[in-house]
């Protein structure tokens, strides 16, 4: 007798990822329940465990899949620019963008899927601080490079970085509370008012 092969798999892996990610940061790690997730991804629920394994690995892809579509513009943002200010200017700038486009979740996946740190998840929660302490690293390096080339003291940059990316989280956390993109950018504008 031949072995049996389990039936091909009758979705777009894919696609449904992009849903858990908009659920995700639509509702956070613990809100988002495993009924919402196959109800966004249009699977069933064996479907879901046999594609993605279980609710933590499925949160793992879905922060990847959010950085790689929906944060490389930061990437971009802070090393395209020839200055230190420069490239924090453009972060908090497009951040008011970004962080309040149409036909997706507002604010940004890394601080609001935690909701705000109460999950009771311990592994999602981590994966998310260990996200934001690697862009708190990406950010002082990237000023520290503007002090090596006499653009600031090389003193400021650790608090500089935190500064900015407070004010990132603040931004965020006011986009959704429906702060408008043109409100996001006067507070962005306000805030590099006090660059050295």
């Amino acid at each position: 007798m031949a072995p049996t092969r389990g039936r091909p798999r009758s979705f777009d892996r894919d696609a449904a990822l992009e849903q858990a990610v908009l659920a995700f940061w639509a509702r956070g790690y613990e809100a988002t329940s495993i009924a919402d997730l196959t109800r966004a991804m249009g699977i069933g629920a064996p479907s879901l465990y046999a594609a993605f394994g279980d609710k933590a690995a499925l949160f793992g892809e879905a922060l990847d899949r959010y950085q790689e579509r929906y944060g490389s513009w930061a990437v971009r943002a802070v090393e395209e620019e020839p200055t230190a200010r420069a490239a924090m200017e453009r972060l908090l700038r497009e951040a008011a963008a970004q962080l309040t486009t149409e036909g997706r979740p507002r604010g940004c996946f890394l601080i609001g899927a935690g909701d705000q740190g109460t999950t009771t998840s311990g592994d999602a929660e981590e994966a998310l601080r260990v996200r934001r302490r690697a862009a708190t690293a990406v950010l002082e390096e990237r000023i520290r490079r503007g002090a090596r080339a006499g653009e600031l003291p090389p003193e400021e940059a650790p608090a500089l970085a935190r500064l900015v990316l407070a004010v990132f989280q603040g931004m965020a956390q006011q986009a959704r509370d429906g702060a408008s993109r043109t409100q996001l950018e006067k507070v962005a504008a306000a805030a590099l008012r006090g660059w050295p």
